[in-house]
């Protein structure tokens, strides 16, 4: 296919195809043809394609056009391909010169000749490197995200005239070397709350500094108006900034699954579904794949308020990334893979009026309480590693002036102490709730002084062997906090008071 112009569409997972355009111009009357297994969306582009032709002065063939989209048995439903079928057009026309075979177009056009930003652009770019492509042309809109990817060339364009003008070598596009990729801008960090804003709950307050540390699953339990969601909501302030590679990473996830397709993502997602979320909202899917809830959380935290109250489906859907940190998603016509490693934030209440075990007075009956507390199966609750009571706060301390300094800037620094160390471990982005149990064994540290005190521990509370092994992560990333390089019997008693409660009844 010498003649032909490069692109690249997604195809599955966010991943990326070379698709070849080719454009072939016979004598007949005038008309545009795409075929190549083109969706409603890509064939519309014959519209666009005559529209923004004629408002960018370029005159379009009056002629048959043929453009072909190969591989051909591929579905292709990417507006992303208009600019490289328009190129395709103005070389078999003689009006540009060919580009250059390292070289892949990107871009929507509007009816005006302007270029729209391209959804999913990342995971595009780095198939298109994969593939040896050096070059790649974008919109103007998308080059924040093009310049995260290290050790390509970049081509801005704001329109169809621009890339006319640069093949024509009249006026050529500004390259843009990425090196080692850059972040121009960075958003600015939403305001979070600090922890010395919630009175009391000392305890609470530490479970989740070991969470963020380890990215340990915690749930939250206890009555209505305690604080558990102001406690979740003030844990995005303890976790720290995502390197750039992770930036990366995130940004693709959610320009494929949201609306916002040309932002950056510089701080960890905070995901906050609704208990009547779908199945599919969740975990993702669709006729055409797409990142839900869970991969949009990725390498943050995924906030499920009231627990019992969502979908026994939808719950069970998180067993996969709980445990795996992916979700995969197959279709009849497709599959996809996501990337779903968060930590889950779970509150629940003891009963469904709230108030089983308090002061005030329970209006459930006991067949009520105990269906309620069964909604959450017990391998869903297995996969949390830390089970907390939140309590009643006095009332008098509420409103009390607080003087002190940043509990959260305290904890701060303690927690990414904590993930450097994990980072030595592992030697890559991984956290010690991921420990399989061979790196149990060979990493843990567990000095013999602890091992008897989780031994005699685990005898006496009838511990499972699942809990076991989850205690000693917990425990493991306890040390990391305190910076000692050994798990010893404090830290053992402190990781077995997080574990899973009886049943309340």
């Amino acid at each position: 296919m010498a003649n032909s112009i490069k692109s690249i569409v997604d195809y599955s997972g966010g991943e990326g195809i070379l698709i070849e355009v080719e454009s072939h111009i016979t004598k007949g009357l005038p008309s545009v043809t795409i075929i190549g297994y083109a969706s409603k969306a890509v064939n519309e582009a014959k519209d666009r394609l005559r529209a923004s032709f004629a408002n960018s002065n370029l005159p379009l063939p009056k002629k048959r056009i043929t453009i072909n989209l190969s591989p051909a048995d591929i579905p292709k439903d990417a507006t992303s391909l208009d600019v490289a079928m328009a190129v395709a057009v103005l070389f078999s026309d003689g009006q540009i010169k060919k580009p250059a075979s390292d070289c892949a177009f990107l871009g929507e056009l509007s009816l005006d000749g302007s270029l729209n930003s391209v959804r999913g652009l990342i995971g595009r770019i780095l198939a298109g490197k994969k593939m040896g492509i050096k070059t790649f042309v974008v919109p103007v809109s998308n080059l924040d995200q093009a310049l995260l990817i290290p050790g390509i060339a970049i081509k801005p364009a704001a329109s169809l005239r621009d890339v006319f003008l640069d093949l024509a070598e009249t006026l050529s596009l500004k390259t843009i070397q990425t090196g080692k990729g850059r972040l121009i801008k960075k958003a600015s960090p939403k305001a979070s709350i600090d922890f010395s804003e919630i009175s009391g709950q000392v305890i609470a307050k530490r479970a989740l500094e070991i969470a963020a540390a380890g990215h340990h699953n915690i749930l939250l339990h206890g009555p209505p108006g305690t604080g558990k969601t102001m406690l979740a909501r003030a844990m995005c302030g303890i976790l720290p900034s995502l390197d750039h590679s992770e930036v990366l990473e995130v940004t693709h996830l959610h320009s494929l699954g949201s609306a916002s397709s040309g932002d950056i993502v510089s701080e960890r997602p905070f995901r906050s579904p609704h208990h009547t979320a779908s199945t599919v909202a969740i975990i993702g899917g669709g006729s055409k794949p797409k990142p839900g809830e869970a991969s949009l959380a990725h390498r943050g935290v995924l906030f499920l308020d009231e627990l019992p109250e969502f979908n026994h489906q939808c719950l069970e859907s998180l067993r996969q990334p709980m445990e795996d940190g992916e979700v995969t998603i197959a279709r009849a016509k497709d599959s996809a893979t996501y990337p779903a490693d968060f930590i889950l934030v779970a509150t629940q209440n003891p009963c469904p009026c709230g108030y089983f075990g308090t002061k005030k007075p329970c209006s459930c009956s006991a067949s009520a309480i105990a269906k309620y507390q069964r909604r959450v199966s017990g391998p869903i609750s297995d996969r949390i590693d830390l089970h907390l009571p939140v309590h009643d706060v006095e009332h008098r301390k509420l409103l009390e002036k607080r003087s002190g300094p940043s509990q959260t800037a305290a904890i701060k620094p303690r927690v990414e102490r904590a993930y450097s160390f994990q980072r030595q471990r592992f030697g890559a982005a991984r956290f010690n709730n991921s420990m399989t149990n061979k790196e149990v064994r060979e990493l843990a540290n567990l000095s013999p002084a602890a091992k008897e005190l989780l031994d005699n521990a685990a005898e006496k509370l009838n511990i499972s062997a699942r809990s076991y092994v989850r205690s000693v992560k917990v425990a493991r990333t306890i040390a990391d906090l305190n910076g000692e390089t050994s798990i010893e019997p404090g830290h053992i008693s402190e990781a077995l008071q997080y574990r899973q409660p009886a049943a309340l009844i």
